[in-house]
């Protein structure tokens, strides 16, 4: 299993970007693949999911309305559209994927994940 995320960088207060996160060794139609975020001296927070179970997005309180997730099956890639952000979204970002069964984005600490890609939001 391997995912790799990209598409970070520094963006004013407002802006948008998007996230982009490329994987292989494995099939939406049994893992949940989303995105968490770790910002220095923060614990983990969960940004946004893809259920492998009913195809449902799902998302953090700070991401929703604001953020966007979505998959592209052909090239094996999620993506995350950030817009209107703010400096507290400023973190590492990284794309996860684990075998959920349940509803909602699943607990990332076990989840497979590669190297994350910092987002400063700073003017």
């Amino acid at each position: 299993v391997q995912l790799q995320a990209s598409g970070g960088g520094l963006v004013q207060p407002g802006g948008s970007l998007r996230l982009s996160c490329a994987f292989s060794g494995f099939t939406l139609n049994y893992y949940t693949i989303g995105w968490f975020r770790q910002a220095p001296g923060k614990e983990r927070e969960g940004v946004s999911c893809i259920s492998s179970t009913d195809g449902s997005s799902y998302y953090g309180d700070s991401s929703k309305g604001r953020f966007t997730i979505s998959r592209d099956d052909a090239k094996n890639a999620v993506y995350l559209q950030m817009n209107s952000l703010k400096p507290e979204d400023t973190a590492v970002y990284h794309c996860a994927a684990r075998y959920w069964e349940g509803t909602g984005c699943p607990p990332w600490d076990t989840a497979f994940s590669g190297q994350g890609t910092l987002v400063t939001v700073s003017s």
